[in-house]
């Protein structure tokens, strides 16, 4: 621009001399007013010019308002991975964000939490989302596609038929209920051929280690703590067992009223997190499970052990698939299951829940 505004003067100043008669021609004027500079002249200027637009921008995002956001998680890798990447290495300073960790044990109860107003951004499993489609949430960032939910028996219990009959212990309105009805219905049985007890994450493990319950369905870290300490338990299925015809996600999400209001904070959330996630999914699994056993207070091996839960996508993944349409495919396919297994009443537009214009704006 600096350039340009030269050229634009020189010419000026010659042409007012050339009609004023200043005593020189128009070619003299113009060797004169507008001569050649070196090489050297030129990448000093241009190196300049960089120099001067690094500084703005630098100085644009020093100028961001400081925010402080509540922020709901639970106590597991896949929730973890990519948020405290993102504060552990700067990612949310540099956004102007401060974030205050708050622990659930599922994601409808972080939803009520954030109705509540006490949480701002919360983090869910695949079966939270079926409140998502119903109007109570709205998803702000795509996390990542999951194979941390798993139905286990018991000693007794080896398949899936197996359970006819069984007590089998399971958290209602979450991802362990999906996978459960989604492992019936590959046994062709359902829920009323079962005993099933409805029961929090905590509670399935306990009952499970204590044989008070044949078989469970939970998420990692449950599932592998208990098919690490039940004798003879066994993976009846996961995730993957229904990759064919199935999606299981995790996302970032925040309340309607906040999306309204907050667009700005929740676009400088995702651009912070979609640089973890870039630095993540980057085959930093020693680092990444450091800082999430940190957060957890656990044991490092046990967070480690969790890093072959899930497909860790790339910030860059999630902003193009956001563009492209493969994001809001992932998110149909989901609905698309809720519906079939009567989770969701009816068809809902993806727009109306998921935030795509956020994900692909934080991308650029």
């Amino acid at each position: 621009m600096r350039k340009k505004l030269s050229v634009l003067l020189a010419t000026a100043m010659v042409l007012s001399l050339a009609a004023c008669g200043g005593g020189q021609n128009a070619e003299t004027v113009a060797a004169t007013t507008a001569a050649p500079t070196t090489a050297a002249e030129t990448e000093a200027a241009e190196t300049e010019a960089a120099e001067t637009e690094a500084a703005e921008t630098e100085a644009a995002e020093a100028a961001k308002d400081p925010i402080t956001l509540n922020v709901a998680y639970m106590p597991n890798y896949g929730s973890l991975w990519s948020v405290t990447t993102a504060v552990q290495k700067g990612f949310m300073e540099e956004e102007g964000i401060t974030l205050n960790f708050v622990e659930f044990q599922d994601g409808p109860t972080i939803i009520a939490a954030m109705e509540s107003g006490s949480i701002d951004i919360g983090y869910i499993g695949q079966g939270a989302h079926k409140l998502c489609i119903n109007g109570q949430a709205k998803i702000a960032a795509l996390s990542h596609i999951s194979n941390g939910d798993a139905v286990i028996g018991g000693p007794e219990i080896k398949t899936l038929e197996d359970l006819k009959g069984k007590t089998v212990a399971y958290s209602s309105g979450t991802s362990s209920e999906d996978i459960l009805k989604m492992g019936l219905e590959k046994a062709g049985l359902t829920m009323d051929d079962i005993q099933p007890m409805d029961m929090d994450a905590s509670g399935i493990v306990t009952a499970m280690l204590s044989g008070g319950v044949d078989a469970c369905a939970t998420w990692s870290p449950n599932s592998l703590k208990i098919l690490e300490e039940v004798a003879d338990s066994t993976k009846l299925c996961d995730n993957l067992t229904f990759s064919d015809t199935s999606v299981s996600l995790a996302s970032w999400i925040v309340t309607p009223a906040y999306a309204e209001s907050n667009r700005d904070n929740i676009v400088r959330f995702v651009k912070a997190l979609y640089k973890g996630m870039d630095y993540a999914a980057d085959e930093n699994y020693e680092e990444v499970a450091q800082f999430v056993a940190d957060q957890t207070k656990t044991d490092y091996d046990s967070v480690y052990n969790q890093r072959g839960d899930a497909d860790w996508l790339t910030g860059k993944e999630v902003a193009e698939g956001a563009a492209d349409g493969t994001v809001e495919n992932y998110y149909k396919i989901q609905q698309e299951n809720l519906i079939a297994s009567g989770a969701v009443e009816g068809e809902v537009p993806i727009s109306d829940y998921v935030m795509l214009d956020v994900m692909e704006e934080a991308g650029n």
